[in-house]
């Protein structure tokens, strides 16, 4: 039971400094370290089966998590401020940050003719920004995702989405994005973001989405 109390307090005290901090990186460091901690925790306890293991083991994975932890936020936060400043004036690109992982929107309409996955000249530019970018963070993986409106049929659709997809992974690979980090995969109009039946709603529903994740 003592043990039990104990190991309770070790996450507490650290979940409250998670609580406390601001910052991605920041937060990333104190998860890191309540990962970290509890690992440790019951290394240390395994090994010593007293709790002067315990809280050594605790205090060795804390400091260990901490410094992934906040490696990683780091890292993405660069990421991410290369992004926003490459495409700070680029229509019909959007970024969103959600805790690690980067999600980069192209509007389809912005980036294709209707029907076409063929990548107008400026698409090519924008989506070459891209993977002059993700080229030099190497530590993270890319999933593209294709979607479409609901116009046409639901299987021409989805050889669409896939097809826009692939258009944008191969502009990544020649701007040296390595083939073995990216994943493409098509869901055509199955996952609608707006309203099909107005012409906004199809407008934004049209888009490529590119998730970036540390490995």
């Amino acid at each position: 039971m003592k043990r039990l109390t104990l190991f309770a307090l070790i996450i507490a005290f650290i979940l409250t400094g998670c609580a406390e901090t601001t910052s991605n990186t920041q937060k990333d460091a104190g998860y890191g370290a309540l990962i970290g901690a509890a690992s440790g925790a019951l290394i240390g306890q395994a090994a010593g089966k007293n709790t002067r293991s315990t809280l050594i083991g605790a205090g060795i994975g804390a400091a260990v998590g901490a410094g992934t932890g906040a490696g990683i936020g780091n890292y993405m936060d660069k990421q991410e401020e290369e992004l926003r400043a490459a495409y700070a004036s680029v229509e019909g690109v959007n970024i969103i940050r959600q805790g690690e992982v980067l999600f980069i929107t192209f509007r389809s309409d912005n980036q294709f003719n209707v029907g076409s996955f063929s990548l107008t000249y400026a698409a090519q530019s924008d989506v070459a920004k891209l993977g002059n970018i993700l080229s030099q963070y190497d530590k993270t993986t890319v999933l593209i995702s294709g979607h479409t409106d609901s116009t046409g049929s639901e299987s021409s659709n989805q050889t669409l989405s896939v097809n826009r997809a692939s258009a944008v992974q191969n502009i990544l690979f020649a701007s040296g994005v390595s083939g073995n980090r990216i994943t493409v995969v098509g869901f055509g109009e199955s996952r609608p973001i707006a309203n099909n039946n107005t012409e906004y709603g199809r407008q934004v529903n049209r888009r490529v989405e590119i998730k970036v994740s540390p490995q």
